[in-house]
């Protein structure tokens, strides 16, 4: 395991992730305002799927997800979509709660923790 600190999209306030001894961080991702939560949700995890992609990594590879939805009462929509993208057999450890997002026009957040290939 290396010791390094490797950031993957660092901007002025943050990275897209943070790998750090076999461990990589994903920031939370959100999809385009004002879409529906289901094509918020597919948008967040393909933005997750590229980012793993990045690292060398891929969804096989999560050990944690947090999902924060606007509206607790589309978490069957969300689900719709995140039960379609998880493999089987390979899901992760994951929480899903209720919170205001940056903005309302964001109806889902979602967050990964993976290990590195």
């Amino acid at each position: 395991m290396s010791s390094t600190i490797t950031r993957y999209g660092t901007g002025p306030r943050m990275s897209e992730a943070v790998a750090y001894n076999g461990i990589l961080w994903v920031a939370g991702q959100v999809g385009q305002p004002g879409a529906s939560v289901a094509e918020q949700t597919r948008q967040c995890l393909a933005e997750v799927d590229r980012i793993l992609a990045t690292a060398g990594t891929d969804k096989t590879r999560i050990l944690s997800a947090q999902i924060w939805l606007a509206d607790i009462s589309t978490f069957a929509e969300m689900n719709s979509v995140w039960d379609q993208w998880v493999p089987q057999g390979h899901t992760p450890a994951r929480a899903t709660g209720e919170a205001k997002l940056a903005t309302p026009d964001y109806k889902v957040e979602v967050i990964v923790t993976a290990a590195l290939a």
